[in-house]
């Protein structure tokens, strides 16, 4: 029964060598019509490239090009933004930049923001781990498993040579924990097979080691695009993320994943390598189904989730995408949602001062603050008949909880004024978005209009604290969306779904991983 076996493993080996050599030969052909070079050849190229630059260079330059994909980092000690690599696609030809930005913010007035981007010199450290390398046509890809680290003070990327990590891959989620860097999650493809993962590993950022971690329990399914924060407490949240399951053979369906799990460390092990996963209850107003999206920490163990993208069958069976530009804040420790709404700003006759009475007969003057939460929670009364709703103010965000209505409704019914236009960023998925002191910043993303996957490079900030009206820095300008079409017909265009703050659905016919 053994041989039996172990020729029937070789018989399945060999099968599979000679399905990949075939199909290997067929990509070649492909490629040599098309006139590209083979992955190979590419990265070899770069390489050199890189090579030849000797020294790093500090200059004053534009903001950086459009692009999705990117990670876009908060310094620690400065009013600094780090913004590394990312991706243009035009239809046509797929652009991979591994350049590196900062952004200094000189002034968190809006109106007075003065940026620049240029190379960060300084302390701190930017790691990179692994990602994506795509052939212009996107009919090559190659996924890498080498770690990387920028130091600021010298101004030299420096590769890590540490043996034992995560395999080659790209779509997965990388978080520091302490002294250690958390991966998580991502997938392969080899552009005959992809394979998504749900290991974990660290690596401990003192003594340079990967260890692969040893979980217990139940945990998340295999899968790239999740959402990934540490908490004070030590523990790691994960949200969410994008795999595709096959149905039969050139088959398969994209599933968006909505659970969530807690990677907790066990706190019997002196070693830091065993840890346990939790299946976590979501509690609140949570975000419909949707992937794409971005989730970033704000302080106090909170996060807030803006946009993404859901993929529905049409009438004809097609593939359509929902785009999303609303917003939800995330308590971590809970963990438990609430739907974040920008208010608008107020007229000055609804700022005025309002006085109460003491017990005693005399009025004390009420701060502003205080009578604007007093404001809001007597607006946001509602009868026996409808769904309670409740504001809070935890001292960085003022959040409406209820059920799902327009933006402007929503605004209306937490300020209590008439109708007005309350302006959101236009829906997208794979933006770079962090918190800098209070500041959300939004950059960057695509759009999927129709086929067009229209890549962004428009700039906006959101004071959290006020959560009055979203600040443009860079505007969208739609004149400036590239995208190249294969037929005459695709050359009509239809801006008028990038006007602001509307839900969009439009056709995705790929069912394209946004990892």
């Amino acid at each position: 029964m053994g041989k039996k076996d172990k020729k029937k493993g070789k018989g399945a080996e060999k099968t599979a060598a000679k399905t990949e050599k075939k199909q290997s030969q067929k990509l070649k052909k492909e490629l040599a019509a098309k006139g590209e070079e083979d992955i190979d050849s590419l990265i070899a190229k770069f390489v050199e490239m890189d090579k030849a630059k000797h020294t790093i260079t500090e200059d004053l330059v534009p903001p950086p090009s459009k692009r999705s994909a990117f990670s876009l980092t908060p310094h620690p000690d400065k009013d600094q933004l780090i913004l590394f690599g990312g991706e243009y696609f035009n239809g046509n030809k797929t652009f991979l930049f591994n350049d590196l930005f900062s952004m200094i913010l000189i002034s968190l007035k809006f109106v007075d923001v003065f940026l620049n981007f240029f190379w960060f010199q300084g302390g701190g450290q930017l790691w990179v781990f692994g990602g994506e390398f795509t052939s212009q046509s996107q009919s090559q890809f190659h996924h890498f498993k080498d770690l990387w680290v920028f130091h600021f003070k010298t101004k030299k990327w420096e590769k890590i040579p540490a043996p034992g990590g995560p395999s080659a891959r790209s779509g997965h989620r990388m978080v520091a924990l302490k002294k250690n860097l958390i991966v998580f999650g991502g997938f392969h493809d080899n552009s005959f097979d992809c394979k998504y993962f749900n290991d974990v590993y660290a690596f401990n950022v003192e003594d340079y080691k990967w260890n692969k971690l040893e979980i217990s329990g139940n945990g998340p399914c295999p899968r790239s695009a999740c959402q990934m924060v540490p908490i004070s407490d030590g523990r790691v949240l994960i949200y969410g993320g994008y795999s595709k399951q096959k149905l039969k053979k050139d088959v398969e369906k994209g599933v968006t994943h909505t659970d969530m799990y807690l990677l907790c460390p066990d706190k019997h092990d002196t070693t830091g390598l065993k840890w346990k996963w939790q299946s976590v209850k979501q509690a609140g107003v949570r975000p419909s189904p949707r992937c794409g999206f971005t989730l970033a920490p704000t302080g106090a163990d909170k996060a807030i989730l803006f946009g993404g993208v859901y993929d529905e069958l049409d009438e004809e069976e097609e593939l359509e995408g929902v785009f999303y530009n609303d917003m939800y804040q995330l308590d971590l420790m809970k963990p438990t949602w609430h739907e974040v709404i920008v208010t608008g700003k107020k007229e000055a006759a609804e700022k005025k001062k309002r006085r109460r009475k003491k017990e005693d007969g005399e009025e004390e003057e009420e701060s502003e603050e205080e009578e604007e939460v007093e404001e809001k929670l007597e607006n946001m009364k509602v009868d026996d008949k409808t769904e309670e709703k409740v504001v809070s103010d935890d001292g960085v965000f003022t959040v409406t909880v209820g059920p799902s209505s327009s933006s402007t409704d929503k605004a209306d019914e937490a300020t209590g004024s008439a109708s007005a236009e309350v302006f959101m960023p236009p829906p997208r998925i794979n933006a770079g978005m962090v918190v800098k002191k209070g500041i959300l910043y939004l950059y960057g993303g695509i759009y999927e209009d129709g086929d067009k996957q229209l890549t962004l490079g428009d700039f906006y900030a959101l004071d959290l604290n006020k959560l009055e009206e979203w600040q443009t820095i860079i505007p969208l300008n739609k004149e400036d969306l590239e995208w190249f079409e294969s037929d005459s017909e695709d050359d009509e265009e239809d801006d008028e779904s990038m006007d602001g703050d509307s839900e969009d659905e439009d056709e995705d016919e790929d069912g394209m991983d946004t990892g």
